[in-house]
């Protein structure tokens, strides 16, 4: 499966209603170190049915960019039960990105 764009309009039924936990890039297309991280992202998304993978695009959600504090990117949100649960800033190699955040 691919990550799915989170917007104001589904993050309620994506992210907060999920029975899954959710993984949140928080990304810009101008953002060079982002893109790396996007290709991490997606490959997480297709090796991991037990977790759903979004990607917010900060320059179009810049509300829901404000709503979880999200100051730099690329910024990594985990979120279980509908909770933040942690959070992982800047770009980091795969297997750092999946200690940091526990999944």
């Amino acid at each position: 499966m691919s990550a799915i764009n989170i917007n104001k309009n589904n993050l309620q039924n994506e992210v907060v209603n999920s029975d899954k936990p959710v993984l949140l890039d928080f990304w810009a297309p101008w953002c060079g170190l982002c893109r790396m991280v996007v290709l991490i992202v997606e490959e997480i998304a297709k090796e991991r049915s037990d977790i759903k993978v979004g990607k917010v695009n900060v320059d179009e959600q810049n509300e829901l960019a404000m709503e979880y504090r999200v100051a730099s990117i690329p910024t990594l949100l985990l979120f279980k039960d509908g909770k933040l649960e942690k959070t992982s800033v800047g770009f980091k190699p795969k297997a750092a990105i999946l200690v940091e955040l526990g999944i």
